[in-house]
């Protein structure tokens, strides 16, 4: 690939991405399989004002080692540095730099129950710190191709040719062609444009058909807002938390979801990747899992009890079928891009800042108008060529907000 390309895109990363602010800290997370890569978002960052870059680096053959090898109580535990260190990024606000890049069937045949308790363990310590930093940094999910990622998607062909087919998928879908700053500001414009004008409907729940057997109405919050692409910190700081990003997404009510809704993609979860599933919804939760594979049903299963709050919906998210990751005709098998290939839901946690007003109240607040709080944030695919949405308001109207897959906007 193209190193002034590769550059580019490390630039639109560092400044479109998280927006580096002069004299800040920035930690990049990242794994072994494009090094060179991260020197160049590394180096971006630093022309940009950067005081210290750290990068973290994971290799996940080791982690699927220790969660093979070590207990239960092991791997649930968070050792006092983890703590020391999760205090100072609260009080430090790094901007987070996340570039995934894993093998999507790297965690297949792991004990899945006992993942999952760990997960749970640990994220009970850790949820509080990262709760109190939500709104105040910015932070980017960006990918780069990993050799057993690119075999998935590009089956049949060498290493180093389906490694090379996977950069230029990824940099065509994200708009990296020279003028990707340009790019990237009028894409926001568009989806600003659309998120304005859904705003201004006044909203009280969506309705989602498709002749897969999705049926399902899930209710909006009294004062939530659609939001889409850049967003701003509490302090002002305008940044773009995940590079793709088509979606056009809010949060909606805690206990408002009744119906049914089937997958579209496959969804990936804990190195496991799965298809042809659904979920059935009562009172805002998740009932029912809807499969025929029993594997994948108790997967499913240990993730909507990861505690009290993961059968809850944290997010609704609108992405036309028409899309440019859909029109790539590539299968990710990655959610950062397959979620922007189609509507999705997500199961979790939902985002404080779809509250108008949020800056004002407490996280307890948010929790209280109906913000879901969970352990987990799991986006899984809906969207087909023949969904239909509709929008019910307040006042009592239907508008048409998505036919044939697609916007039904009057614009």
């Amino acid at each position: 690939m193209n190193i002034e390309r590769l550059k580019e895109y490390a630039h639109l990363i560092a400044k479109l991405g998280v927006n580096v602010q002069e004299g800040q800290d920035v930690i990049i997370r990242a794994y072994f399989d494009q090094p060179d890569f991260v020197v160049y978002v590394a180096e971006e960052c630093y022309k940009l004002g950067a005081r210290k870059v750290r990068v973290e680096w994971s290799h996940l053959p080791l982690e699927r080692l220790d969660i093979d090898m070590q207990s239960q109580d092991t791997l649930s535990e968070v050792t006092d540095w983890e703590i020391e260190k999760l205090k100072h990024n609260v009080k430090t606000l790094p901007a987070m730099i996340y570039i995934i890049s894993e093998d999507p069937d790297g965690l297949c045949g792991v004990d899945q129950k006992k993942y999952a308790a760990a997960r749970a363990a640990r994220t009970a310590i850790i949820k509080p710190y990262r709760d109190s930093m939500e709104d105040k940094y910015q932070w980017c999910i960006a990918a780069v191709p990993g050799v057993e990622w690119a075999r998935k998607v590009f089956p049949g062909v060498s290493d180093g040719e389906a490694v090379e087919k996977l950069w230029e998928a990824i940099l065509s879908c994200l708009r990296v062609n020279g003028n990707a700053i340009s790019n990237w500001n009028e894409h926001n414009r568009a989806l600003k444009e659309r998120y304005t004008y859904l705003n201004s409907l006044g909203l009280s729940e969506l309705h989602y058909t498709a002749s897969n057997g999705t049926d399902l109405t899930v209710g909006l919050i009294e004062g939530a807002r659609f939001m889409g692409g850049c967003e701003p910190t509490l302090g002002g700081i305008i940044y773009n938390p995940n590079i793709p990003s088509e979606e056009i997404f809010t949060s909606p009510m805690k206990g408002k979801a009744e119906g049914v809704v089937y997958s579209s993609m496959p969804f990936s979860y804990q190195g496991r990747l799965m298809e042809n599933f659904g979920f059935r919804f009562e009172n805002g939760k998740v009932v029912e899992v809807i499969t025929d594979n029993d594997e994948d049903r108790k997967v499913l299963t240990d993730m909507i009890n990861m505690d009290d709050n993961s059968a809850y919906l944290g997010e609704c998210a609108l992405i036309p079928y028409d899309s440019p990751i859909r029109n790539s005709e590539t299968i990710f098998y990655n959610t950062l891009f397959d979620e922007n290939a189609a509507c999705h839901l997500a199961l979790g946690s939902g985002f404080n800042g779809c509250l108008e007003g949020f800056e004002n109240m407490t996280f307890e607040q948010c929790v209280e108008k109906g913000i879901n709080s969970a352990f987990i944030h799991e986006d899984f695919m809906i969207g087909t060529a023949d969904m239909c949405i509709d929008g019910k308001t307040r006042d009592g109207r239907i508008v048409p907000i998505f036919r044939s897959g697609n916007w039904s906007l009057p614009f």
